[in-house]
């Protein structure tokens, strides 16, 4: 098996820039490029270790296991004891849900995140709207100072 890599689609933001799949989980779930990449490696294939992904990924022991606890920690990937691995240290496996069930979990946790996003503004832009118009500006762009004392007096 190379490198895995992704396909490059993108999604354009209202902000006018793109995010493809790292920077959307990234935002979600805080992962970093290489916890993708070792993600979408052990979705496209059955358990692996950690030996198998170094070589595959071209990454290091270190970025391996820091990606591979991170995913430990949000639910996305499970740890299995190598069978028949009798003397020294326990060897593990690792795996996704099921790609299935992983590309479900995602969907709804990006769900539940966009939908918790709306609450917010809806929250925080509710707010008391003025009850009178603010006074209309001469034609220099200048209020009145009629008006100017209306505004200092009403703060």
């Amino acid at each position: 098996m190379s490198q895995t890599h992704f396909s490059g689609a993108r999604v354009r933001l209202p902000s006018g820039k793109d995010a493809g799949l790292v920077d959307i989980l990234s935002f979600c779930y805080g992962l970093s490029e290489t916890d993708v990449q070792v993600l979408v490696a052990l979705a496209k294939a059955d358990a692996r270790g950690t030996e198998d992904l170094e070589v595959d990924l071209k990454l290091s022991k270190a970025s391996i296991n820091r990606s591979l606890n991170k995913l430990l920690e949000m639910g996305l990937v499970m740890r299995i004891k190598e069978p028949g691995n009798k003397a020294g240290r326990p060897r593990y496996l690792y795996k996704t849900r099921g790609y299935k069930e992983l590309k479900e979990k995602i969907l709804e946790d990006i769900r539940n995140c966009a939908e918790s996003m709306a609450k917010l503004v809806d929250q925080e832009f509710s707010f008391p709207q003025p009850s009178e118009p603010l006074p209309a500006e001469s034609s220099s762009g200048e209020t009145s100072s009629a008006e100017s004392s209306e505004l200092v007096e009403s703060k």
